[in-house]
């Protein structure tokens, strides 16, 4: 073998080194997640620098609380998503599930395990109907879902006659209001979720042809992928992570209030997920960009609040995160081959 075979191949100089710096940033910008994990530290920095409560450990748990709720409603809406719909239910849901499972449990006496069962059931049956409009008669995904939205909202009147439901069971506060350390266990259930959601997206089959479904309906009908079975899956999901986060909503207010649970929190979990860099056009988006994207809301949220802004405002805030992220969106899918134009 020669001497020259040896030889370490020599360093780039000149044109060839200043190509890797550009191509290295390209691959940055062309990367939602990376983007968005930026924000959330520069968002952190800014507001504990201009707040001296924001960064304190009583406001960082109230924070791990919030996160818990809705990061794991954009969870289980980036499912949907990911498939090419879209789920306005998961507000009105939430609301319904805490509702109905402190009447089960509250008025006709159910033991509590055995009410968040059966409420979760009930919201799997959801996302199931969800899921057969859908594939059997074409229903519009946004269509029936603000359907489901508007039932679940009377009906949680309609069951409550508009009066909170008391005295629930130990348990609800137990998992909303209780810390592991000085971690809240909302957060910490969030995190697990999370976790099961990147294995069951990015490891699993499963996960793989419902990125497909998203990708390309046609094609992945073409290549044999169960269409019909994995939009289903992407509901039920959502349904059941929506029932969940009704049962910490309730258990940290102390009661089952129609008025105040879930409202408004479908805007949140959209926003969540696209500020995360799923797309709205299904098919593309990660778990990590989604969890980052809850973040980076909740940083937001609580930074306005701990500056003392208008409440009113933060609604603002959130549809302004909303319209800059679809537009980083459809800049990446412009100039660097992400997304679909």
């Amino acid at each position: 073998m020669s001497a020259s075979t040896l030889s370490p191949a020599p360093a780039p100089t000149g044109a060839a080194a200043a190509s890797r710096g550009p191509s290295l940033l390209r691959r940055l910008a062309a990367t939602p997640e990376a983007g968005v994990i930026l924000a959330c530290v520069v968002a952190f920095i800014v507001f504990a620098v201009a707040a001296p409560t924001y960064s304190s450990t009583p406001n960082m748990q109230v924070m791990g609380r919030d996160l818990a709720q809705f990061g794991i409603l954009a969870i289980g809406e980036s499912f949907v998503i990911l498939t090419g719909g879209i789920d306005l239910s998961v507000g009105g849901l939430a609301g319904l599930s805490g509702i109905l499972v402190g009447w089960f449990s509250v008025t006709h006496g159910i033991p509590a395990p055995l009410a968040i069962l059966l409420t979760l059931l009930i919201c799997a049956g959801i996302g199931y109907w969800h899921g057969s409009m859908v594939n059997r008669l074409n229903v519009p995904p946004f269509v029936i879902t603000l359907v489901t939205f508007t039932i679940c909202k009377g009906l949680a009147l309609s069951i409550t006659g508009g009066t909170p439901i008391t005295n629930l069971s130990n348990i609800f506060g137990d998992l909303s209001l209780y810390y592991v350390g000085p971690v809240p266990i909302p957060a910490i259930i969030f995190v697990g979720v999370a976790v099961a959601a990147w294995f069951a997206l990015e490891r699993t089959y499963i996960g793989r042809q419902i990125y497909a479904v998203g990708g390309n309906l046609e094609a992945a009908r073409l290549a044999g992928i169960p269409v019909a079975r994995r939009r289903t899956t992407a509901y039920v999901t959502s349904s059941v992570l929506s029932g969940v986060v009704g049962m910490l909503i309730i258990g940290r207010l102390g009661v089952a209030d129609p008025s105040i649970a879930g409202t408004g929190y479908e805007l949140t979990a959209i926003a969540a997920a696209v500020v995360g860099g799923v797309s709205l056009f299904g098919g593309e988006g990660r778990i990590v960009g989604i969890a980052a994207g809850a973040i980076l809301l909740e940083l937001i949220s609580q930074g306005l609040l701990s500056l003392n802004v208008n409440t009113y405002y933060l609604t603002v805030a959130q549809g302004v995160v909303l319209g800059v992220a679809i537009l980083a969106d459809r800049l990446r899918a412009k100039f660097f081959g992400t997304g679909r134009s």
